[in-house]
């Protein structure tokens, strides 16, 4: 097979603050192979902020592995290195190969209507409200990051939130992490018996299962740097639903054996991907509607970028990249 690649770079229309921080900018690698019958398998390589990605320790530098892959590769010694490349390279080989195993081979799926993430701090009243203006017959799905400013100041907030948010739309409140066992505590205590309430996403460090589990018992949870950050940290019996970005994760195709098998309680969320990804990501998302407990993914799409970098003819996104 022939490997080649090109990088990309693109900003978001407007910065995406969180309790991680302000991320603006996005950069990246596309990949290409193709087989020796003129197949072609398309990836998307992330070059993330570290937060977001698998925890990878003693790994080269995203640039430096795939400087090192030869232009020429054979799949079974591509696929012996894909667990020691760093997971964005991984995921990136890991997508093309499925696509000349014939993923897509009878159509890409489309991406269900997707959860409105709204931005942080007082900005999330004036995006909701604005959501509330348009006419919509089906209820929605409202994302709002927390843990971003003083905790007194997002609790009124969050009073305002639900006095505005209608009785048929759901809520999820993502802390990245950002809480202690105290404030998480707090949020649960005022949110227990909130119907409009579908999860807190992350609201304790990845790494405190327990607290996590803790907190599950009381509202419902849901898993995302976690999985990234601290797999051995997550519990196979977990009940809770689990966050995957799989453009931050390693090889992809697990997870997509997951959603084809119709494993439950798993979401696809962005990464905020060129194209290639996007297209990958939708099928993702597609498939974990079909399945037995189908939910709105995380696409924001209201910071997804437009342009042919974000096409969904992958020849299309290759030439963009090279502009």
């Amino acid at each position: 097979m022939e490997l080649r690649w090109r990088p990309y770079a693109f900003r978001l229309p407007s910065a995406l603050v969180s309790a991680q921080g302000r991320w603006l900018d996005r950069r990246g690698w596309l990949l290409r192979l193709e087989a020796p019958d003129g197949r072609l398998g398309w990836g998307d390589a992330a070059d993330l902020p570290a937060a977001w990605r698998t925890a990878e320790p003693e790994r080269p530098p995203l640039q430096e592995a795939l400087a090192q892959l030869p232009g020429a590769v054979e799949r079974p010694g591509l696929e012996a290195q894909l667990p020691a490349l760093p997971s964005a390279l991984a995921c990136g080989l890991g997508m093309a190969l499925a696509e000349l195993d014939g993923l897509g081979g009878e159509g890409w799926l489309p991406a269900p209507t997707s959860a409105e993430l709204l931005p942080a701090g007082q900005a999330v009243l004036p995006a909701l409200e604005a959501l509330l203006q348009c006419p919509s017959p089906e209820p929605k799905s409202v994302k709002w990051k927390v843990a971003v400013e003083a905790d007194a100041k997002e609790r009124v907030l969050l009073e305002r939130l639900l006095e505005q948010l209608p009785a048929n739309w759901s809520l999820r409140l993502d802390a990245n992490g950002g809480w202690d066992r105290s404030v998480a505590q707090g949020w649960a205590e005022r949110l227990q018996g909130e119907s409009r309430l579908q999860w807190l996403e992350q609201p304790l460090d990845p790494a405190d299962l327990q607290g996590l589990q803790a907190l599950a018992q009381r509202v419902p949870v849901a898993l995302d740097e976690s999985l990234r950050q601290c797999p051995e940290c997550v519990d196979a019996s977990w009940p809770g639903w689990r966050v995957h970005r799989p453009l931050a994760e390693a090889d992809p195709r697990p997870l997509l054996e997951q959603l084809q098998w119709g494993v439950p309680r798993l979401m696809v969320s962005t990464a905020f991907e060129t194209g290639i990804g996007r297209r990958f990501l939708h099928h993702l998302a597609g498939l974990q509607a079909l399945g037995p407990t189908p939910v709105a993914p995380g696409l924001a799409p209201a910071w997804q970028p437009e342009g042919p970098l974000f096409s969904a003819d992958p020849q299309q996104v290759w030439e963009a990249a090279a502009a």
